[in-house]
């Protein structure tokens, strides 16, 4: 066992003596098995290097990595102990605050002897131990503790106590908590639940009664409305779709394959379904002809400089630039951000520390009112267009959408 307060701050040495910089951070897998992942080494020019764990060593006065290594992106479903977990309230689901994580324990798997194998997090510590510790404070306490007889050790929570699949925004609920969801305001989960993945949504509304499922769902971003309904039988999206924009509901209906979608519209109120059909007739009005391919993407790990090199080198025909989209390895869209937050960001920060992450987006067969309201709605004058696989296809502009409004009503 071994805590993560006795690690940040070690030198990341290969195993030849050649230095890399200190370990800031660690990466975990959030799933129940929480495996850590990658090791966050900042080095002496302040820049982030993300290591695979695979190349760790062993763990002396020092953390020794081979020398071969090579270096990664931050994946889906993963965590950083110190962002997202570490000196984070543990909450119950009213939001009340609880106990603060002071500490993370760290352990290996199948072995007694921190050396190189498959590491996960065991659990954390809750107590003034756990911070003393990163002062180096413990030994010291626990010597007057004994010296007065006072009885004061670690607080330990196990992993197996915490509902890793609510662990956002860098919050912790307790299982044992789950039956007071239900006093949440559902906007409020609703934003919760927009940073953590769709099975791990779909699995918080499962706990829910019906109605505030139904509610929380109407809360969440429309990315995330649409990928949940391609998982759920028609009798429940037809439910929840009624209690939805109906401009955001046909929009949610066209990402969904045809006969699942008449499945659909046929469990829908009268008046309902005649208010979706009506929207989903006039999507006949593609966008296609109005989409620019102007665009220019970037990796979440790629740096300020790294991005305004790419600018420079890419864009001289552009007419316009305002956004930078960012895809993952198998170019699918994850995040944007704007010129302004670009250039407030250090020239050595990663893409992936400022980037938005929850996105409006449109795809080619959403109705042209429906963009415009999207714009209106969401105070956009530029949207992704993306395909079914949420690879962006191209971007689409407030004044292209007005001037083709304009064109057809003459």
């Amino acid at each position: 066992m071994i805590y993560f307060s006795e690690l940040r701050g070690k030198k990341v040495l290969t195993e030849d003596g050649i230095r890399i910089g200190k370990l800031d951070d660690i990466i975990f897998s959030a799933t129940t098995s929480s495996f850590l992942t990658k090791l966050i080494v900042v080095d002496n020019r302040k820049e982030d290097k993300i290591i695979p764990i695979k190349y760790l060593k062993r763990i002396t006065n020092n953390v020794i990595i081979n020398k071969a290594f090579s270096t990664s992106i931050l994946e889906a479903d993963e965590l950083y102990i110190l962002k997202n977990l570490l000196d984070k309230q543990i909450i119950d689901l009213k939001g009340h605050k609880v106990v603060r994580v002071n500490d993370v324990i760290l352990q290996e798997k199948g072995e007694e002897d921190v050396v190189s194998g498959t590491f996960y997090i065991s659990g954390v510590d809750i107590g003034l131990v756990g911070i003393l510790r990163w002062f180096k404070l413990d030994k010291l306490f626990n010597k007057i503790s004994c010296l007065f007889k006072i009885k004061y050790g670690p607080e330990f929570l196990s992993w197996a106590d915490i509902q890793l699949l609510e662990l956002v925004r860098g919050s912790v609920k307790l299982k044992k908590t789950g039956e007071k969801l239900i006093k949440v305001r559902p906007e409020d989960l609703a934003d919760y639940l927009e940073r953590t993945t769709v099975n791990n949504i779909k699995k918080i509304l499962n706990i829910l009664d019906k109605d505030k499922a139904i509610q929380v769902i109407s809360n969440l971003n429309l990315s995330l409305q649409a990928d949940l309904f391609k998982k759920y039988h028609p009798e429940k999206v037809a439910e929840i779709l009624t209690f939805i924009d109906p401009d955001d509901a046909t929009d949610i209906l066209l990402t969904l394959k045809h006969k699942k979608r008449e499945e659909i519209l046929k469990l829908l109120p009268v008046n309902t379904k005649k208010n979706l059909e009506y929207l989903l007739s006039i999507s006949v009005t593609h966008i296609g002809n109005l989409i620019t391919t102007e665009f220019i993407t970037v990796s979440p790990n790629d740096s300020v400089q790294d991005v305004l090199n790419k600018i420079k080198k890419n864009t001289l025909d552009f007419s316009y630039l305002s956004h930078i989209y960012v895809v993952n390895t198998n170019n699918q869209l994850i995040g944007v951000f704007n010129l302004h937050e670009l250039l407030l960001a250090d020239s050595g920060q990663f893409v992936y520390k400022f980037m938005i992450q929850n996105m409006v987006v449109v795809h080619l067969n959403t109705p042209l009112e429906i963009v415009y309201k999207k714009m209106f709605k969401y105070k956009l004058h530029v949207l992704p267009v993306v395909d079914e696989s949420k690879k962006i296809i191209g971007i689409i502009t407030v004044m292209d959408v007005i001037n083709k409004m304009l064109t057809n009503k003459k």
